[in-house]
């Protein structure tokens, strides 16, 4: 869903113990719901200001990021980031979506 940086800073504190907004939260879901995603839209209008590109890319990049996560993927080592970084990349690029040279 498309929510407000207040959701995902509840949200955040709720499910990961941390007291601070995000822009992207995946849930797990079960066998036959493979999850949910909450973006907050507050921060897809900084970023793509911040990024240099329009707010549906940074809401495109947003939504892979999360899906990503529900298949499993994560990004806390290197080797991760990199892996989740060509994923993204990959997946936007297949929608004709090109990211700003800094955004990842």
């Amino acid at each position: 869903r498309i929510t407000s940086d207040a959701e995902l800073e509840r949200l955040n504190r709720a499910y990961a113990g941390d007291a601070r907004a995000t822009d992207v939260l995946s849930f797990a879901g079960s066998d036959s719901h493979l999850g949910d995603i909450a973006i907050s839209w507050a921060a897809v209008e900084r970023q793509a200001v911040e990024f240099g590109h329009d707010a549906k890319t940074e809401l495109a990049l947003l939504a892979v990021h999360g899906l990503l996560h529900l298949l499993g993927w994560d990004h806390t080592t290197a080797a991760e980031r990199k892996e989740m970084t060509r994923l993204t990349v990959a997946a936007l690029g297949r929608s004709g979506i090109r990211l700003a040279p800094r955004r990842l």
